[in-house]
C-alpha cells in the first residue's frame, strides 16, 4: 500500500482538524523521510463553559461552536507553524467516533481545504489517533499497550 510520504515532498506537512466532541483544534505536524514527527503548532479552543450549565456536552451547541471558530483556529495553527496552505502535503480530520455534528463540521472543512489546495484528505479515526500519538510525540514504536 502506498503511503503519503511516497507522493509528498520532504518534510510531509499535515494540517490536522479535531472536532469530535467539545473542543475545537487545529495543528500542523511535520514528518521527515526518516519518519520523525514534530508538532509545529497545536491550537485548542475549549467549549467547557458553554456546556457547564447543562452538566455535559450538548451536541448541537458543540457543532455550532466548531462552525464559529474553526477557520480562525486553522489560520492561527498555520501562522504559528510558519506554514501556508500551499505548503501542505495533506489535510486530516477526525471522522469518527464522536458527535456526528462536530465530525461533519471538521470533515467538511478539511475536505474543502484539501480540494482547494489540491492535496489529499485523510479521514482519521479519533481513537486510533490517540493510540498512535505516542509514536509521534515520544518515538514509541509498536508493540505497546494503549488503554482507551
Amino acid at each position: 500500500m502506498a503511503e503519503l510520504t511516497d507522493f509528498a515532498p520532504d518534510p510531509v506537512l499535515v494540517l490536522g482538524i479535531e472536532t469530535s466532541c467539545d473542543e475545537t483544534a487545529a495543528a500542523v505536524v511535520a514528518r521527515d523521510a526518516a519518519g520523525t514527527g514534530r508538532i509545529l503548532s497545536n491550537v485548542v479552543l475549549s467549549q467547557f463553559d458553554s456546556h457547564a450549565l447543562y452538566g455535559g456536552v450538548v451536541p448541537e451547541i458543540a457543532a455550532r461552536a466548531h462552525t464559529e471558530c474553526l477557520d480562525v483556529l486553522i489560520r492561527k495553527a498555520l501562522e504559528e507553524a510558519g506554514v501556508a496552505l500551499g505548503d501542505l502535503s495533506a489535510v486530516a480530520a477526525s471522522t469518527g467516533p464522536g458527535l456526528i455534528g462536530g465530525l461533519i463540521v471538521g470533515a467538511t472543512s478539511g475536505k474543502a481545504l484539501a480540494l482547494a489546495t489540491g492535496v489529499p484528505f485523510l479521514a482519521i479515526n479519533h481513537l486510533e489517533a490517540h493510540a498512535l500519538t505516542a509514536g509521534l510525540t515520544d518515538g514509541i514504536r509498536p508493540p505497546y499497550l494503549m488503554l482507551l
